[in-house]
């Protein structure tokens, strides 16, 4: 027997719409790159995205067609994510930082319609123009800033403000099956080719529902809320949808996102929840730390995307009052997976402790599921020690890769495979020691890199560091360590060696310290490893 509740499908749609009708005066807030503020409401974008679906209509986009952007986070970039899925299209963010190799191949595997640039992006489209299949361009600006932009022949350039200003806005949203695909983000792998992964309409409300709870983002219609993680990266962690969903403000920073920029922003506008990665937020600290300025407003920054140092956790709890939240998700996750929201066994735990338990990933949140299995599949216990394969399941997890056949990703039992090793408490929290591919096997043990890193950084002179396993004559693998110095800083290896006594087994310490100038760092800022590997990873057999 089939209950009796109506069945209306989950639109994306009917996420701006409830922000437009029940707090249509609450406020979205951008810096563009024009360098100008721009201001409106949830009532104003609601209808502007319905005038950009005529506009889309225009430029002949369909049901299902993929609508590529390249944008920073903005007004304009916002319609998009919200006029391409509520006409049934699919929009496409695209990263902007990867290798211009590797847009082209991802704007070809996606087969974008239209592509939706931003301004400061034009000398890259100009660079792949002759490469992609796109034939549409379209720059989110006003006709007074149109950068000179070379194309290919046969295709078109337009001025998103001119689009808009010839449209009218008496588009009705539709329902639709919310099976749907509703938009389409690779992943910035370090290995092979970037791989889609397609969400749905249904999958992005569930997510969306579960970002929102006050264990985990706590957004609420009083909240106002920064995403410095950008749009292009995985839908910017969902935060665009939430933001509509609770009916709160929502302030857009463009690109620049250097500490003062940022400190100016957060405080001009009032903002109490920010989002993003633990670079971001070590840009600001220094900031903040050489300027003498504070966060007035701000009570909670999400930090994700790689773990954080101890001392960026410390550093705005205790000079600030600002409490940095770990989050931990990935681009087949929509993305986010788990959060660390205290349970009441936490509520008494003496500053030191709390600290190092907010170095944890956190909680599974309601609606998916996790557990860890060790090299034969066999699952682990949750004692807080054991470490093992993280694996997921659940209604906003991916299925399959864009173009691949549904299920291919999962094993037999529906269980997706992270990449990540990880352990998980007693409590349910877990944590990531590594990525499968970056664990340290030595003598036939696990060392974690994620570990040595944090404490390499705790060292006052040490701005950066990085563990890899270098091969070793007798134990396979040993661990070496990597480090940046701090701006005028000179780095002793003993002293920061020094630092690991008591604080991990003593099989677990670097043979040695290398002190480098920089480290190399993905699209989305985290470490690129594998550069790492290849360059070092006979250090030791050269010894």
């Amino acid at each position: 027997m089939l209950g009796l509740m109506q069945t209306q499908g989950l639109m994306i749609s009917s996420i701006l719409t409830h922000a437009a009708r029940h707090h249509g005066a609450a406020e979205i807030v951008s810096r563009t790159h024009e360098n100008t503020t721009h201001r409106y409401t949830w009532r104003d974008a609601e209808a502007r995205s319905r005038r950009l679906v005529r506009v889309l209509q225009k430029l002949g986009v369909g049901a299902g067609d993929r609508v590529g952007t390249l944008a920073w986070n903005g007004y304009r970039h916002l319609e998009v994510y919200y006029a391409a899925p509520g006409m049934g299209a699919i929009c496409h963010t695209i990263n902007p930082r990867l290798h211009p190799d590797d847009i082209a191949y991802i704007i070809n595997h996606a087969e974008d319609k239209v592509l939706f640039v931003d301004a400061s992006f034009a000398p890259l489209v100009a660079g792949i123009a002759s490469r992609i299949s796109t034939k549409t361009i379209v720059m989110l600006t006003a006709p007074a800033d149109m950068p000179e932009l070379a194309l290919a022949p046969g295709m078109t350039l337009a001025c998103y403000d001119t689009l808009m200003d010839a449209a009218d806005d008496d588009y009705v949203w539709p329902n639709f099956d919310e099976n749907t695909a509703s938009a389409l983000c690779y992943t910035s792998g370090t290995t092979g080719r970037p791989k889609g992964v397609l969400y749905s309409h249904r999958s992005t409300w569930l997510h969306m529902y579960a970002v929102c709870l006050p264990d985990v983002l706590d957004i609420r219609a009083t909240s106002r809320i920064l995403p410095v993680v950008p749009m292009f990266h995985v839908n910017a962690w969902g935060i665009p949808y939430a933001a509509a969903l609770a009916g709160a403000g929502l302030v857009l920073p463009g690109r620049h996102l250097d500490g003062a920029s940022m400190a100016t922003l957060l405080n001009a506008e009032k903002v109490t929840f920010t989002a993003g990665v633990p670079t971001v937020w070590l840009g600001l600290l220094q900031y903040l730390r050489t300027s003498g300025e504070k966060l007035h407003s701000v009570q909670r920054i999400m930090t994700g995307g790689s773990a954080a140092p101890p001392l960026l956790i410390e550093a705005f709890r205790d000079e600030y009052g600002v409490a940095v939240e770990h989050g931990w998700g990935m681009t087949e996750l929509s993305p986010v997976g788990t959060y660390n929201a205290p349970k009441s066994a936490q509520l008494g735990l003496s500053k030191d402790e709390a600290g190092q338990h907010m170095l944890k990933q956190g909680r599974i949140l309601p609606g998916i599921d996790m557990k860890i299995v060790d090299g034969e599949g066999n699952e682990l216990p949750w004692d807080g020690k054991a470490f093992g394969d993280l694996m997921v399941k659940g209604p906003w997890i991916a299925s399959a890769y864009y173009g691949d056949e549904p299920g291919s990703a999962l094993d037999k039992d529906g269980w997706f495979a992270t990449g990540d090793v990880a352990t998980i408490d007693p409590d349910g929290f877990m944590e990531i020691t590594d990525r499968s591919k970056d664990v340290i096997k030595s003598g036939g043990e696990w060392i974690s890199s994620i570990t040595l890193e944090n404490i390499a950084v705790s060292h006052p002179d040490v701005a950066e560091a990085a563990v890899i396993a270098a091969l070793h004559p007798k134990w396979d693998e040993r661990p070496l360590l990597l480090v940046v110095p701090a701006p005028g800083k000179t780095v002793d290896p003993a002293s920061v060696l020094a630092l690991y006594e008591g604080k991990i087994a003593k099989w677990w310490l670097p043979d040695e310290v290398v002190v480098v100038p920089e480290l190399p760092h993905t699209a989305t800022g985290k470490l690129l490893k594998t550069a790492l590997r290849t360059q070092y990873k006979n250090y030791y057999l050269k010894a």
